[in-house]
């Protein structure tokens, strides 16, 4: 059951345990809640029968006093089991989701929305809280409170009366357990048209430069109405026929009402019940439904809530990159041997790559747009695992390898640069966690930053914004490369590392990488030839295959793709308007 709890409202072992304890807590709740009832009827069919004397009047009040402090305890322990336990487990969920996300491979964002993954984190995560804290409890609660009644009832009672006052509770359930199907495919249609909204205001926020500069806001902005009002309409929709499931099981409940007091009534005529039994079934009746129609409600906001149970046991539940944490290798030569990848299963990205970059060498991967340069990249360092075939480092296979551990081995530069609303210094810090000031800025001047860094308003300390915005491209893309630096890693990936810079910035960084790769294994992707003017082997990569392979002088005479990308850039650098 553990288990079971855990998968279908993503818990933790203890998450779960807690849960059972919480609906426990709750059904004794219930019935020490009814109880008083219990103490009324037996006080008044004792004055009805004029049995009551002072015997009896001190067991009804010291009953009486006992129930109210079980009363006291068992909302202690049903607020610690409930509310107390879920806010502990949200919080454990919070942090078991945010290392769940940590520890999966690259290739699982690729194929799922960021915006999807936000809601997740934060919408879903307080979704489920409202469910383990107010509705699962109270619903166990009330089905095995209100069931141990209803076998009391049959026992001490009538069980004519107790059929024709209990008869509606499984019936209103089994409507609402008829409309799973129907409210879990209506929720799931919310949650799609919801996050075609919020992929929609992101994507307007992030290009709304480039919206104002093409006169197109307009135009977007009546696309996102649309995206707008058919959230309205699925939401609509949605209570819309969740109220037709619920309201016609509250129905089915009122009608307990009237078969009780036919039933009582003829009953009593007849003389098999007496008055004061025949009132307690009405009193009971009119005190069990109303609770009753709040659980039905919380019956059907569970089932909904199952989508996003699914949603975060999907994250949960994904495999993550394991492997050994000890590092086996011998040197750190890139070796990709038969290589084959794909993102999904109907495009190969690669096929058949195999290459070898080593030690103390710079090794240039070129090609045409689509070639596979930044998926190689991206593989040697494990952010993705082949499809066929083997990468080792230093002789080591780094499947079999922590990609955390692997890590520690690489420096990279990515063309596309993520910097955090934080200070120069901790943005360069990123690199090494435990470096000093002074190696910060030492790896800040290699990377050319010094100078700029300098001219900001608090120097190292200036905050500069979400993703570095207040900083050029140029500028976002050096503190990049001295992380890099301040790293010192002996595997360096550069991505397009000067793309953004200048061509006085670009010799001025790369004469400062060519004392960083100094005995490293240097793996390069560029476009612009002159990038990789220094390289001392060219992998050209075409199709998902490698075309060429050699050194540049051997691939200028082989009169292939890389003379024929050579002269191109020769020829476009030369023209003039």
């Amino acid at each position: 059951m553990v288990e079971r709890l855990q998968h279908k409202y993503a818990l933790s072992r203890e998450g779960a345990v807690d849960m059972i304890k919480a609906c426990i807590s709750v059904t004794v709740t219930n019935i020490v809640l009814m109880m008083p009832a219990g103490i009324l009827y037996l006080l008044i069919n004792d004055l009805l029968k004029d049995n009551l004397n002072s015997g009896r009047t001190g067991t009804y009040a010291i009953g009486s006093a006992v129930i109210l402090f079980l009363i006291a305890v068992t909302n202690r322990i049903q607020y610690n089991a409930t509310f107390l336990s879920t806010y502990k487990e949200s919080g454990v969920r919070r942090t078991a989701l945010a290392e769940r996300l940590r520890q999966l491979p690259l290739s699982y964002f690729g194929k799922k929305d960021l915006a999807d993954l936000t809601t997740t984190i934060m919408s879903d995560c307080a979704q489920i809280e409202t469910a383990s804290s107010h509705w699962i409890p109270e619903l166990i609660g009330a089905v095995i409170s209100t069931t141990l009644v209803g076998i009391s009832l049959f026992v001490f009672f009538d069980w004519r009366m107790v059929l024709a006052s209990f008869w509606v509770i499984p019936v209103a359930f089994i409507i609402i357990i008829m409309s799973a199907g129907a409210e879990k495919r209506t929720v799931k249609k919310l949650n799609n048209v919801k996050m075609e909204l919020a992929d929609g205001i992101q994507e307007c926020l992030e290009g709304v430069r480039d919206l104002r500069a093409n006169n197109a806001q307009d135009a977007y902005m009546d696309g996102l109405d649309i995206k707008i009002r058919n959230v309205e309409k699925q939401a609509l929709f949605t209570e819309l026929k969740l109220a037709v499931f619920v309201n016609s099981a509250s129905i089915i409940l009122k009608m307990g009402i009237g078969t009780t007091a036919l039933v009582g009534g003829s009953l009593f005529a007849d003389g098999d019940i007496d008055l004061l039994t025949f009132f307690m079934f009405l009193m009971l009746v009119s005190r069990l439904y109303d609770p009753m129609q709040i659980t039905l409600q919380n019956f059907a906001a569970i089932i909904a809530t199952g989508v996003q149970c699914e949603r975060l046991d999907e994250v949960l539940s994904h495999p993550v990159q394991e492997g050994s944490g000890d590092m086996s290798n011998n040197g750190y030569d890139i070796v990709f041997d038969h290589v084959k990848f794909s993102y999904d299963d109907d495009t190969d990205v690669l096929r058949d790559v195999s290459f070898t970059a080593k030690q103390g060498e710079v090794t240039a991967l070129i090609g045409p747009s689509g070639g596979g340069k930044t998926t190689v990249s991206r593989l040697a360092a494990r952010f993705w695992d082949v499809t066929e075939g083997k990468i080792y480092l230093g002789g080591m296979d780094i499947n079999g390898t922590d990609p955390e551990k692997l890590f520690s081995a690489y420096s990279i530069v990515f063309q596309d640069v993520t910097l955090f609303n934080q200070s120069v210094m901790d943005n360069i810090r990123i690199g090494r966690k435990d470096a000093t000031d002074e190696e910060v800025v030492e790896a800040a001047r290699l990377a050319n930053c010094d100078s700029f860094v300098r001219k900001l308003p608090d120097g190292y300390n200036t905050m500069i914004g979400e993703n570095g915005s207040e900083l050029s491209g140029g500028e976002r893309q050096r503190i990049s490369i001295a992380r890099a630096f301040l790293k010192d890693a002996p595997v360096i990936l550069l991505d397009e590392a000067t793309a953004s810079l200048d061509v006085e910035n670009e010799t001025e960084i790369q004469q400062a990488l060519s004392t960083l790769i100094k005995d490293k294994t240097v793996l390069i992707i560029a476009h612009r030839m002159r990038t990789i003017s220094g390289a001392d082997h060219i992998i050209v990569l075409k199709d998902g295959v490698v075309a060429e392979d050699g050194t540049p002088e051997e691939l200028l005479k082989a009169d292939g793709i890389y003379k024929s990308m050579v002269e191109q850039q020769r020829l476009s650098q030369s023209w003039r308007m």
